[in-house]
C-alpha cells in the first residue's frame, strides 16, 4: 500500500476519533491534493479534489468544541496527515482562533503515545522554571483529556527555516544538558526539524515528548549527527559515521576522544533500546546497523 493510501486510510480513522457524531457535517479538504495528503483544512471554494465531510458540533461535542472550551476561544483546527509505520504517530493539529493560530495540539490514542504526551508536559513544566538564555521551547497551555483521548496544547512557536550557526547549536544542547541537577539531560530528539533559530537570535525547540535526564553528555549531539547523516546514507554507514567523527561532534563538550567514542556507541545503543521498546524498526533490524558500528569499533582497539 503507497504512503497517500495510508495516510488517507489513517486520516479516515482520525476524523472518526475527533469528530463523532452522523448528525450535521461539514466539509473539510485534503490539502495540496489527495494524491499528497499532507493537511486537512476547512473548505474553501477553490480548494482541489473532493470534499471531506466531517461531523459538526450540534448533535455531538468534537474536538474543536473541546478546545474551545479549554482554550477560551471559538477554534477551527487543521489537521496534520501523518506519514505511516511511525512508532509515536498520532493526530497533530493547528488550533486556529479568529485572531489566527492559538495552538499547536496533539492527541494521544495509545498507551505509548499518551506516555510520551505526559512526558513531554512534565518536561515543559519543568523548562518553565528554569531560566533559559538559549533554549526556546513551547508553554503548556492545556494538557488534559477527552473521550479518551490525551490532549497537549502548546504554544505555537514563530518557525523560520534556515541554517543554524554552529555555535548555537552547541549552545543550546550544552544548556538543555545543565537543565537537571541530576547529571546530564538530553532533549531526546534534537533533529533538524525540531529546531529553528528564532527572530531574537535564540534556537526554538520543540517535541520534548523524549526528554530525559541522567544521560551521557553530548547525545543530542551525536543525535543530530545521526539524523543529517541518515538524509544521505544507510543507516549502518550513518552509524559508523557517528563512532568515526565522535570526536569532532563532542569535543566542543569537553570529551577525550575516548569518551566521545563510547558516547557515540552508547547513543547508537539507547536509539536501538528505544525502537525495539517501541515494537519499530525505521532503521532495519539492529543487527544489520548498530552492529556493524559496534564491531568496527572493537576491530580498531
Amino acid at each position: 500500500m503507497n504512503d497517500a493510501r495510508v495516510r488517507l486510510r489513517y486520516l479516515d480513522e482520525t476524523i472518526g476519533l475527533l469528530f463523532p457524531g452522523s448528525g450535521g457535517r461539514r466539509p473539510y479538504s485534503v490539502l495540496p491534493h489527495p494524491l499528497l495528503p499532507r493537511r486537512l483544512v476547512p473548505r474553501a471554494w477553490w480548494h482541489p479534489g473532493r470534499k471531506v465531510m466531517v461531523a459538526s458540533d450540534s448533535d455531538e461535542a468534537t474536538i474543536e468544541t473541546y478546545l474551545s472550551e479549554v482554550l477560551g476561544a471559538p477554534i477551527r483546527i487543521v489537521l496534520h496527515v501523518r506519514p505511516a509505520l511511525r512508532a509515536n504517530r498520532k493526530p497533530v493539529l493547528e488550533a486556529h482562533a479568529p485572531d489566527g493560530l492559538a495552538a499547536f495540539v496533539k492527541i494521544g490514542a495509545t498507551d505509548r503515545v499518551r506516555e510520551l504526551i505526559a512526558n513531554e508536559a512534565r518536561a515543559l513544566d519543568l523548562l518553565a522554571g528554569v531560566p533559559l538564555k538559549t533554549v526556546v521551547p513551547p508553554a503548556v497551555l492545556h494538557h488534559g483529556s477527552w473521550r479518551g483521548l490525551s490532549v497537549l496544547a502548546l504554544t505555537p512557536l514563530p518557525v523560520r527555516r534556515g541554517r543554524i550557526p554552529e555555535d548555537l547549536l552547541i549552545g543550546a544542547i550544552g544548556e538543555i544538558s545543565r537543565i537537571s541537577g541530576h547529571g546530564s539531560a538530553w532533549h531526546g530528539d534534537f533533529s533538524p526539524w525540531n529546531i529553528a533559530r528564532g527572530a531574537d537570535g535564540r534556537l526554538l525547540v520543540w517535541d520534548w515528548e523524549r526528554f530525559a535526564t541522567s544521560v551521557p553528555l553530548g547525545f543530542d549531539a551525536v543525535h543530530h549527527f545521526f539524523q543529517r547523516a541518515l538524509r544521505r546514507t544507510r543507516p549502518a554507514t550513518a552509524a559508523r559515521a557517528c563512532v568515526a567523527r565522535a570526536l569532532p561532534i563532542l569535543a566542543p563538550f569537553g570529551l577525550s576522544a575516548a569518551e566521545a567514542r563510547l558516547t557515540a556507541i552508547r547513543y547508537l545503543i539507547a536509539l536501538a533500546d528505544r525502537h525495539a521498546a517501541d515494537g519499530h524498526a525505521p532503521l532495519g533490524p539492529a543487527e544489520h546497523w548498530l552492529n556493524p558500528a559496534v564491531d568496527f569499533e572493537e576491530a580498531l582497539t
